[in-house]
């Protein structure tokens, strides 16, 4: 079985979204059934990725930062999206830690790309804005010498 996992940004502005989607779904589908998706359903590019990954027909790991996780979902849609698609998963991984820090999330983002054979990184290029940040954790899949594939629009920035 191949294990893919995603880091990528929260924030994904409206024109990348259709590129996005299409490039995630190109990677995503056609593994008939033999794909495990992971991810740690933050809002944004894991939400997205997790979402196309079962369309696709892959089973689902879901990797948690810390046991407060869904305290830090402000928006009550964002939290339904991550609520739905834990409750689709095959497996939920739950990292030793009582609250959502940047530690937290390094942990999370660490452990995709310690347990995946490729890392999809929805990634403007950019530095981490943050420890465990979808920067950092290129760098680290890099440093393992994972296979990462970069998706983002050309000319797009973040907000």
């Amino acid at each position: 079985m191949k294990r893919i996992g995603v880091t990528g940004h929260r924030d994904i502005p409206s024109e990348a979204l259709g590129e996005i989607r299409s490039c995630l779904r190109s990677l995503l589908c056609g593994h008939d059934g033999s794909l495990e998706a992971l991810s740690s359903l933050a809002a944004g590019a894991d939400q997205l990725f997790a979402a196309i990954a079962l369309e696709c027909g892959a089973s689902l790991t879901v990797v948690i930062p810390s046991g407060d996780y869904e305290n830090g979902f402000a928006d009550a849609a964002e939290l339904a999206r991550y609520r739905g698609l834990k409750r689709q998963a095959t497996q939920e991984v739950r990292m030793d830690f009582p609250h959502a820090t940047d530690e937290a999330y390094y942990a999370a983002g660490a452990y995709i790309a310690d347990n995946c054979d490729r890392l999809v990184a929805v990634w403007d290029g950019q530095p981490a804005r943050g420890l465990g940040g979808t920067g950092d954790i290129v760098q680290y899949a890099r440093g393992l010498g994972k296979a990462v594939t970069v998706v983002w629009c050309d000319g797009v920035r973040r907000p």
